[in-house]
């Protein structure tokens, strides 16, 4: 059997925002999702990158184990894509005691044929879920995407009791509603086996990567969200959790 080869656009030691601990990260290339806000461009293309094998990889990874405890995240782009792949790496790394995180979209799962997801979960540690937007039209226009197979495969990951933290970018005039923060904190309330919410503010630090690249940004004229916005939508999405889980359990 030929080696499974990933197509990765770079790696990144000691990362603390890509799930639990210290992290080493793996950036994949190529992205089905358009996000206006998306900062990295880069790796939208499912061009060849750097071709990396899951050994190399792991080899790299057992290099600065000592600072990165909490484990292996593969990113992207879109990590689905190139589900083959993940599944070798997270099943090679789980065998090694190593924690998985998958930080994926969930836009390529598929209700109707699950097969190769249940494979890649099942050496999934933990799935970092980003919910774009609540409303289907509004996520439309955001990423170009629907959203009607993210949520699902949230509801998927429910079902089968995988553990979840849900990330959530707030964008003035876009995410930053409290119709649509309300709507997200009662879809979470359905849900048994989110571990954690992250409530992202939005930030503009991406315009000099989109200059370089020639590629216009949607939100140019966007400020970026300030700490009391983020903390006013956090409040607003886990007060509606918290009332929809109280009539719940009455």
């Amino acid at each position: 059997m030929s080696e499974i080869l990933g197509n990765i656009h770079s790696i990144e030691s000691c990362g603390t925002v890509d799930g639990p601990g210290i992290r080493f990260v793996v950036f994949t290339q190529g992205c089905p999702m358009r996000c206006q806000y998306c900062h990295n461009p880069d790796t939208w293309e499912l061009k060849e990158n750097q071709k990396m094998s899951v050994d190399k990889i792991l080899a790299q990874y057992d290099g600065v184990k000592e600072f990165c405890h909490g484990g292996i995240t593969v990113t992207g782009g879109e990590p689905m894509l190139q589900m083959p792949f993940v599944t070798e790496l997270f099943k090679k790394a789980q065998a090694q005691g190593i924690h998985t995180a998958l930080d994926t979209s969930g836009v390529l799962f598929n209700k109707n044929d699950t097969s190769k997801v249940d494979e890649l979960l099942k050496y999934t540690s933990l799935v970092l879920l980003d919910i774009k937007h609540i409303d289907d039209e509004e996520h439309k226009k955001l990423t170009k995407h629907t959203n009607k197979n993210i949520l699902e495969f949230a509801q998927y990951l429910s079902e089968i009791k995988k553990p979840m933290w849900v990330r959530h970018v707030v964008v003035p005039g876009i995410t930053f509603n409290d119709e649509y923060l309300a709507r997200l904190g009662q879809f979470l309330a359905t849900l048994h086996n989110v571990v954690a919410l992250d409530v992202l503010p939005y930030h503009d630090m991406a315009i000099p990567k989109y200059r370089n690249l020639g590629i216009p940004y949607p939100l140019e004229n966007v400020p970026p969200l300030t700490k009391e916005e983020a903390l006013h939508a956090r409040t607003v999405i886990l007060k509606t959790y918290k009332e929809v889980r109280e009539k719940q359990n009455k």
